[in-house]
Parts: structure tokens; C-alpha cells; sequence
């Protein structure tokens, strides 16, 4: 009589399991290296958002910053809490001036490890031109200069990030 084989052997499981840990070990890293980068890319759209409002109040002559209800003099961009912004309450940093203003936010709070304490900041010239440029994150927590988007790069060189701020300040 002859048997008939029911089911898988040992060395048959012990090889599948080992390919799922090859697999695994090599798909986790790529994974967390794109949570990181599509935070930095979040931030950066956040922040860049607020440009927009920064000119209105820039071109209406208000350059002081709240977040509660404006007075005639004061300007509120319509800061928004992010869960990735480390510093200020997690709300991003608006400083206007004629001469020249920036939105800066650091990351930290849920962020990615990697990305913790890189900071994206946008910075308007006096001619009304707005840049991105973002300030490496801490080489210890991994941080890959890959993170930021071209649009944005790490360094004091910065990209244009979508043009420039210019408009016309009407509401």
C-alpha cells in the first residue's frame, strides 16, 4: 500500500517563512523611508499653503501675526494645527515683513524619527518671490537628504516651490 503525502512537510514551512522574512526585510526599510518623505512632503504643502494669506496681509500693510480674531493692524493667516509640527503649539511660524518674511515649521511631535527636527522654511524676498528650502534633520536619526522633494531641497539654496507669492491683495 502505498501513502499519500497530507500537507506540507517542515522544510516546506521553515522555506516559506524564511522568504517572507527576506521579503519583509527588505520591504520595511523602502516603507519608512516613504512614511518619512511623504511627511516632509505634507509639511511642505501645509506650510506653503499660507503663502497665499501672508501676501493679502503683506499688500493690506499688516505684518503682525495672531491666531485669535485680527484687529484693523494685525493678520490672521488661518494657521492650521499639524500633528507633524514640533514647535509652536504644532502650528508653523509666520513672521511678515515688507523687506522680507517666512513661514518655517520643524518637524518633530508624530513625525517619523528620521525626519525629527528638519525644518521646512519659506522665505519671501523684498521683490515678492517666495522660496522652499529645507534644513536637514539630524543624520543620527537617519535623516537622507532623498526626504526632501526637489521643489524644496535641503540647504540654503532654495527651490522655488510653485512659483512666486506675488498677487494682487484684494479679498
Amino acid at each position: 500500500m502505498q501513502r499519500v503525502q497530507k500537507g506540507f512537510t517542515l522544510i516546506e514551512l521553515m522555506i516559506v517563512v524564511a522568504i517572507i522574512g527576506i521579503l519583509a526585510a527588505i520591504a520595511i526599510p523602502q516603507y519608512q523611508s516613504y512614511v518619512a518623505k511623504s511627511q516632509v512632503t505634507r509639511v511642505i504643502g501645509e506650510t506653503s499653503a499660507l503663502r497665499t494669506a501672508a501676501e493679502a496681509c503683506l499688500n493690506e500693510g499688516r505684518t503682525t501675526v495672531v491666531t485669535g480674531e485680527p484687529q484693523p493692524t494685525e493678520c490672521n493667516p488661518g494657521l492650521t494645527k499639524s500633528t507633524l509640527i514640533s514647535d509652536n503649539n504644532g502650528l508653523p511660524t509666520v513672521t511678515l515683513a515688507a523687506s522680507g518674511s517666512s513661514i518655517a515649521a520643524t518637524l518633530g511631535a508624530s513625525a517619523s524619527a528620521s525626519i525629527a527636527g528638519a525644518k521646512v522654511t519659506w522665505s519671501r524676498n523684498a521683490a515678492g518671490s517666495w522660496t522652499c528650502a529645507v534644513t536637514a534633520g539630524t543624520a543620527a536619526n537617519g535623516w537622507k537628504d532623498s526626504y526632501a522633494p526637489t521643489s524644496c531641497p535641503v540647504g540654503t539654496t532654495a527651490g522655488t516651490g510653485g512659483g512666486t507669492g506675488t498677487g494682487t491683495g484684494g479679498a
